[in-house]
């Protein structure tokens, strides 16, 4: 071959700016799960038990170095860089390796996410019917939680509150009375769906995403080691 073919030059180039575009989209995207499941886990106190923020971080890990990435295969497609494009490649594959690794850990871990919320609903309703002092900032935390979510309690409605309960706690909106949302509770009405549900499916829903975007990325990232060792031969036969 007497030259490196326009065509695979220029849509390497393409696909590595497509490549950094995806690196942003997976970087904004993983900030958001990371911070808005992070208010939730701080508000409820069990911080340490959720394995997930591990992951959203993972991924901003990675959004961050797929941006440097796309910058690094871009220059070296329309530099023909042997050298840039050879680093791309190998820091692709080993980004695909981990990843692929993640998401079957990842996928391993789902089985076991309903005992392990199972515990965690369990302290949180300790907490709840709890008098000690120490537990107040906890349950006012949990009535915002209630507030924001539309829900109460955590696994059994107001009953998880024992004592605590009062006639300001899982009170409906007046907008939201005559829905799906509430339910008749001691002459007045109070939101149905517990606040365990609802956290734990949004938990799951994070979960979701994480691993549609890692296996997403994963076909994206073998297109483009195609593409660059590709071009990477055809400089060296240049």
């Amino acid at each position: 071959m007497a030259g490196v073919s326009k065509c695979m030059k220029y849509s390497m180039f393409i696909f590595n700016l497509l490549f950094w575009v995806c690196g942003c989209i997976i970087l904004g995207v993983s900030i958001w799960i990371r911070v808005t499941s992070a208010h939730q886990v701080n508000a409820c106190s069990y911080i340490s038990s959720i394995n997930m923020l591990a992951g959203a971080n993972l991924l901003i890990a990675v959004g961050a170095i797929i941006m440097i990435l796309g910058f690094l295969g871009c220059c070296g497609a329309v530099k023909e860089n042997r050298c840039m494009l050879m680093l791309f490649f190998i820091a692709l594959l080993l980004i695909l390796i981990l990843q692929i690794i993640g998401g079957i850990l990842g996928a391993m871990s789902i089985s076991k996410m309903d005992s392990a919320f199972d515990l965690i609903l369990s302290a949180m309703t300790n907490k709840l019917e709890s008098t000690e002092k120490e537990d107040k900032p906890y349950q006012e935390n949990f009535q915002t939680i209630e507030r924001e979510f539309k829900c109460c309690g955590v696994t059994k409605g107001p009953e998880d509150w024992g004592k605590n309960f009062n006639s300001t706690m899982c009170q409906c909106e007046a907008q939201d009375q005559s829905s799906d949302l509430c339910t008749k509770y001691q002459n007045r009405y109070i939101y149905k769906n517990t606040c365990g549900e609802v956290i734990v499916q949004q938990m799951k829903n994070y979960l979701t995403i994480l691993m549609g975007i890692s296996f997403g990325l994963a076909v994206v990232e073998i297109i483009g080691l195609v593409f660059s060792m590709s071009l990477y031969c055809q400089i060296g036969r240049k």
